[in-house]
């Protein structure tokens, strides 16, 4: 099966060999998501469901250029150092994944690289067949 990296000019992906997503036949992983702008600077300090949404935006983009959408995502997971967050950012989810019903896991972690961030975000996808 062929392999396809999805880039989006993070300095990180060659510092640390990561891509944004990969796709593997049908198969895309979408690795956790932060929510940096374009700038590299963490978008919504403070404020979970905004960090949500940038993190979904970056997430949908890399789906799209895997040749993909919400509508194939099987499984997304969250990851919040303020478990009291979740109900935000599930509202959040709710735009981008309400019609495909992809299973979820919400966890608290202690911490991300930037402390800034309060949210983390996975998603996987699993490409439809078009017969």
């Amino acid at each position: 099966m062929k392999r396809q990296l999805v880039l989006n000019g993070n300095p990180m992906e060659d510092i640390v060999g990561f891509a944004r997503a990969v796709r593997v036949g049908p198969y895309i992983s979408v690795g956790g998501t932060a929510p940096v702008g374009p700038d590299g600077k963490t978008i919504g300090v403070g404020d979970a469901a905004r960090q949500a949404e940038r993190c979904f935006e970056i997430a949908g983009d890399a789906l799209k250029r895997a040749g993909s959408g919400w509508h194939d995502v099987v499984r997304t997971r969250l990851m919040l150092t303020r478990i009291d967050d979740w109900k935000a950012v599930v509202d959040v989810r709710k735009k981008f994944c309400r019609e495909a019903k992809p299973v979820d896991t919400i966890m608290q972690v202690a911490g991300f690289v930037n402390p800034e961030w309060l949210v983390e975000i996975e998603v996987d996808a699993v490409v439809a067949d078009t017969e």
